[in-house]
């Protein structure tokens, strides 16, 4: 048994050597010094010795097993070394490879029909005027010919505040006032302005209603001032935004702010008039309301109503992006979804 056990050290003396790497070197270990390998084993029968040959067999299967031990671990640390050197070889970085691109962010699709509006706007003359989003009762509802109890205002279910006579604006009508006092120089000045912002509404949320949404007023004050001013002027942003080609009808409506008061359609550009899901097959799609500034709301902004006139209109950028690009849904604006909008 004592050459069978010197035969076996040589072996692995022989094999630990030839180990390779990691996985080589466990499976020597398993084979050789593991719970049934051939050392164990072999230790375990020294009990089929004679008693006088047991000492001599155990001293020295006790010294090959060490031996062996500590021939793996330096084989082990030798070989985590190669290993380590091959994987920084292997995965070092070429500096000379091209960098990963860089995701880039983009315009919300709001955003993109809100500067083509002030695109449009600006080249027919109207500057931007920005209003504030939270406001007083009497701007937002009473300056504008809607006195208290009075039934328009049931039309927008607002916002109020702890603060008395304090509201988030339910429309950019508000910033009418705002901007005739701001730039009418006492009702002296024509004026030409926009008025883009954010509106508030406490409705339910439904695919077709949000509690926050864009509006661009719009307000042209001067002498002499007549529908047919509005109605070409309206005309000539229709065509500039859904195309040369594109029709546009008046129905009458009711604003308290404006009289006479419409509503603008322009026909449906998706299907040519003819009729589709999106225009409910009807050919038309509604896309702003307007009217003649009330005589009531220019004397509130400064001015005299029997020496000036003006046109004012309000459109949505949602619904007409809504409208160009067949979105059904108007949460998918506000839902931070990155499959909705890296689509613009």
């Amino acid at each position: 048994m004592i050459e069978q056990l010197e035969a076996v050290y040589k072996d692995a003396e022989s094999a630990l050597d030839a180990a390779a790497g990691g996985e080589a070197l466990r499976t020597w270990e398993q084979h050789y010094l593991g719970k049934k390998g051939l050392i164990i084993e072999l230790v375990r029968s020294v009990g089929m010795l004679p008693k006088e040959d047991r000492a001599a067999f155990g001293k020295r299967a006790n010294e090959i097993k060490n031996a062996l031990e500590a021939d793996y671990a330096a084989r082990e640390a030798v070989i985590a070394q190669a290993e380590l050197t091959q994987a920084l070889q292997e995965g070092a970085i070429d500096v000379t490879l091209p960098a990963r691109e860089r995701a880039r962010g983009g315009l919300h699709p709001a955003t993109l029909t809100l500067r083509e509006f002030y695109r449009i706007w600006a080249d027919l003359g109207f500057q931007v005027f920005h209003s504030r989003d939270v406001e007083d009762d009497d701007t937002n509802f009473t300056l504008l010919n809607i006195p208290p109890h009075h039934p328009a205002r049931d039309m927008q279910d607002t916002f109020y505040t702890t603060t008395p006579n304090v509201i988030l604006r339910t429309h950019t009508s508000p910033g009418q006032i705002h901007a005739m006092r701001a730039l009418g120089e006492n009702g002296t000045q024509p004026i030409r302005v926009i008025l883009p912002g954010m509106c508030y509404r406490f409705e339910q949320i439904t695919a077709r209603s949000e509690v926050q949404f864009h509006q661009v007023e719009g307000l042209c004050i001067g002498r002499h001032i007549t529908m047919t001013d509005l109605k070409g002027t309206i005309a000539e942003f229709a065509r500039r935004m859904f195309g040369e080609n594109a029709a546009v009808r008046f129905r009458a409506s009711y604003f308290p702010f404006t009289e006479p008061s419409m509503e603008v359609d322009v026909e449906c550009f998706l299907c040519g008039g003819q009729g589709c899901r999106v225009c409910k097959h009807s050919g038309w799609l509604e896309i702003a309301g307007s009217g003649m500034v009330h005589p009531v709301v220019l004397q509130n902004g400064g001015y005299d109503p029997t020496e000036w006139s003006g046109f004012a209109f309000g459109m949505g950028p949602e619904r007409v992006t809504m409208l160009k690009h067949g979105i059904e849904d108007i949460r998918y604006f506000w839902g931070n979804d990155l499959r909705f909008l890296e689509q613009f």
